[in-house]
């Protein structure tokens, strides 16, 4: 069963906020590409539109919008995602994702494109453990 974890940016308030995504949530993404524009009702988002932003998988390698396909592949990169030089002129051979949502991946990252009549504070439930506002001491 695919389970992803879906990280939707609020571009007009700044936050962002974790969903689940699990069974048939999770089929609609899987075979999406980054940039696409997905319908998030089936997230629990009605009424939003997200896009696609980038992704990683289960031992952190990112996806890279520009490779077409689906899988890893080891490319001489120079910078940009993947790869950040030390160096003037350093390039280094890196494995990255390709951009076609599959299985293997296990964080998405969205952003937020079209609203729904409700916010996403009543949408998504607050997780314990998030940062609470701090009560003024003497």
């Amino acid at each position: 069963m695919v389970e992803f974890k879906v990280v939707v940016s609020d571009p007009k308030t700044g936050r962002a906020y974790n969903v689940d995504a699990t069974g048939g949530a999770a089929g609609a993404i899987v075979g999406k590409r980054i940039g696409d524009e997905v319908d998030a009702g089936s997230l629990g988002l009605a009424g939003y539109k997200i896009k696609i932003t980038g992704a990683s998988d289960r031992t952190g390698t990112t996806a890279k919008k520009s490779i077409p396909g689906a899988g890893r592949k080891k490319l001489l990169l120079a910078g940009g995602i993947g790869f950040h030089p030390v160096m003037d002129g350093e390039r280094r051979r890196k494995t990255v994702r390709a951009n076609e949502i599959t299985q293997d991946f296990v964080q998405i990252n969205a952003l937020v494109t079209t609203y729904g009549e409700k916010t996403l504070d009543e949408l998504i439930p607050k997780v314990e453990g998030e940062k609470k506002e701090k009560k003024k001491t003497r």
